[in-house]
């Protein structure tokens, strides 16, 4: 439950990072948190914990769109 209480409190936290480093930092704690989840989910098989990982994959990959930056074009 703890788990579950972290996940929801991080989805819910302001997604402001002005820094590399604070992405660098959401995204992989978004990555251990949907993996931690990932491994109650295997065991109980509970769609609430799906729909929190999937909520959490939506903000990791936002993140990481950002890190990436915009294409440099010609």
């Amino acid at each position: 439950m703890e788990l579950i209480n972290h996940a929801l409190e991080f989805e819910t936290r302001k997604m402001r990072f002005p820094t590399t480093s604070d992405r660098i930092m959401a995204a992989r704690e978004a990555k251990e948190l949907i993996l931690s989840l990932n491994e109650v989910y295997k065991k109980t098989k509970d769609k609430k914990i799906m729909d929190i990982m999937k909520r959490l994959t939506v903000i990791k990959q936002r993140i990481e769109k950002r890190l990436k930056g915009k294409p440099l074009t010609a």
